[in-house]
């Protein structure tokens, strides 16, 4: 596809940094308003949250961001058969906008004893990111030509894009909230999605080209020689198998991982000694601190990938690292939970906090764009978008689950919970190596790795 000869910057195509531009501001938008959306639900006081119990809060935060991560199934099949992928970028933006300033409303100007024009804004947000999400990730691949090696770092430097943005989005919204109330942290959401959905509107044509405007099921289907869309073939069906089977693993690592908005945001307000002399750290700021170890750590990740060389390690043992990273992070919340020895009034100190974001995030760096490069390099073309949406419905399912889980703190309590994750992610990172060699053969060379009677890596379709 042509993006207009447009030139390159740090070695990838200028197109990379619109769609990195794009993607920070939609995502501190998402990540502004997940920041404060258990505390403004569970606030009781007269800064206008709803007063919601933490269970209940927390129940509806699963269900949220799980119907978050499924809809882009749907928005991925819309855009790959109708409306291409940058048409269905600004729907999705446009609805999402309209859903951060619907929250944002002040409740003079709506019941104030009604959450319709809450559950409204949830639903447009919903909506909206279902038609945002899948595309513009495809539409990274689709930078980079079949066998592209630049294709990994890419995705790399558009999820440190990602990461900039929620780390922006935890300060400036958990700041503006402090100061100004709820509705403020809603609003800075709000002016976030319009920042990103400006900015792919004035400068998509000029540094995309054609990237994106045609659905991918017809550009698939002219590339057939009978000009129609033909059956899978083997080693498009293994490689879709391995996408399946990989999502399953990352439902048990987003599962433990997403407890940082839920049930560590919790821990961080009610359990955690902020206070650094007589500043007390307000607890949405925590959220800034996987996004921040995210920037500061991608390209120390990236460069020791690039020098291991051939004994880089595969997606499925990257993977398994990932699920060890993640078991480290929840045993240093046990140690938490151990420091105050049975007593909810003790304070614990900030460094178990601190020290469980740090093994997270180096849990998610051998996971999250590992993932997404790989459905790149394994999804047929027709299928692209919709088997990015597949990707995000596995999030989806984890997100669910992280919500329940996260609602039975009360009855099981912290310690059972977080050694409980830190047990699953450890036997399931040890299931993963024990199955690396039989994916690495349904790839079929994808990633340039071959396993016994493999042949020679064939080119793949982005």
């Amino acid at each position: 596809m042509s993006n207009l000869n447009s030139g390159t910057l740090l070695g990838h195509p200028k197109g990379l940094f619109l769609l990195f531009g794009t993607e920070l501001w939609e995502r501190f938008s998402y990540y502004a308003m997940r920041a404060i959306l258990v505390l403004y639900l569970t606030d009781k006081t007269i800064n206008g949250g709803l007063g919601w119990s933490t269970q209940d809060a927390l129940n509806l935060y699963g269900i949220y961001t799980g119907l978050v991560y499924i809809t882009p199934l749907i928005g991925g099949y819309i855009a790959d058969n109708f409306l291409g992928q940058r048409r269905s970028i600004i729907i999705g933006g446009i609805l999402m906008a309209l859903g951060q300033f619907t929250l944002a409303l002040p409740n003079s100007m709506v019941d104030p004893h009604s959450v319709t024009a809450f559950y409204l804004g949830l639903g447009l947000l919903i909506i909206g990111n279902g038609m945002f999400k899948p595309n513009i990730s495809t539409m990274v691949g689709d930078l980079y030509q079949d066998g592209d090696n630049r294709r990994d770092g890419a995705f790399t430097i558009f999820y440190m894009g990602i990461n900039l943005g929620s780390l922006l989005a935890g300060i400036i919204a958990g700041t503006a909230s402090a100061a100004y109330g709820w509705k403020a942290g809603f609003l800075t959401a709000g002016i976030g999605m319009l920042i990103s959905l400006v900015t792919q509107m004035i400068f998509a044509e000029r540094l995309l080209g054609d990237i994106g405007k045609e659905p991918a099921a017809k550009r698939a289907a002219a590339m057939n020689k009978s000009g129609k869309q033909e059956p899978l073939t083997k080693q498009e069906k293994d490689r879709l198998k391995v996408i399946m089977i990989m999502g399953l693993f990352v439902v048990i690592f987003w599962a433990g991982f997403e407890q940082a908005g839920g049930l560590m945001n919790i821990f961080s307000q009610q359990y955690t000694d902020r206070m650094i002399g007589s500043f007390e750290v307000p607890a949405a700021w925590f959220q800034s601190l996987n996004p921040f170890f995210v920037i500061t750590l991608a390209p120390l990740i990236a460069s020791i990938w690039v020098k291991m060389g051939p004994k880089e390690p595969s997606s499925p043992v990257k993977f398994a690292m990932g699920l060890f990273f993640l078991a480290a992070g929840f045993v240093c919340m046990m140690g938490a939970v151990m420091q105050q020895g049975g007593d909810i009034t003790v304070k614990t100190s900030m460094f178990w906090l601190v020290a469980a974001y740090f093994f997270h995030t180096l849990g998610e760096l051998c996971l999250s764009p590992i993932g997404l490069s790989m459905v790149t390099k394994l999804a047929p073309l027709r299928l692209a978008s919709l088997m990015m949406g597949a990707w995000f419905g596995f999030n989806a399912i984890a997100n669910y689950v992280a919500g329940i889980i996260g609602a039975h703190v009360g009855e099981a309590g912290p310690m059972a919970i977080f050694s409980g994750i830190a047990i699953a992610a450890t036997v399931a990172g040890v299931l993963l190596l024990l199955c690396s060699n039989q994916l690495i053969r349904w790839m079929h060379g994808a990633e340039g790795k071959v396993i016994e009677e493999e042949m020679e890596p064939q080119p793949v379709e982005a």
